[in-house]
């Protein structure tokens, strides 16, 4: 009788052991084959990189043809434009941003044709008008 009971006792034992070992085997067989469809997808996804970039219009903005630039010698990311249909623009941050800083208003027109900077004072900017260019 002892025996018969330890059998069972063993048996049950045995058979909770085996239900536990095959719910663990079906839980992590589940997450990797999620893991697998995740990584699968990733790779699809990576597969063109340049998909997810989005086009953004940084500027300048109805600055026209450039047609004049000129940059301060000393200051090596500050530079100016001249454009046929924007006036005279400035960048500080080697053209990541530009700014007007002409309009019409300034000059009677907004075509630039030349730039040119004082050696002595960077802040004096001769800017010559209209636009040689024909078109």
């Amino acid at each position: 009788m002892f025996k018969t009971s330890l059998d069972k006792c063993y048996t049950s034992a045995c058979l909770a052991a085996l239900f536990l070992l095959a719910a663990i085997t079906v839980s992590t067989s589940g997450q990797a084959q999620q893991r697998q469809t995740s990584t699968t997808a990733s790779a699809a996804n990576d597969a063109d990189p340049l998909k997810a970039l989005q086009w953004r219009l940084i500027g300048p903005f109805r600055g026209g043809r450039v047609t004049a630039v000129s940059g301060v010698a000393s200051q090596p990311l500050v530079y100016y434009f001249g454009g046929t249909g924007g006036g005279v623009w400035k960048t500080s941050d080697g053209g990541i941003n530009w700014e007007p800083i002409t309009d019409d208003s300034v000059f009677g027109t907004v075509s630039v044709g030349a730039i040119g900077l004082s050696d002595s004072d960077p802040n004096t900017i001769y800017v010559g008008m209209g636009s040689m260019a024909k078109r």
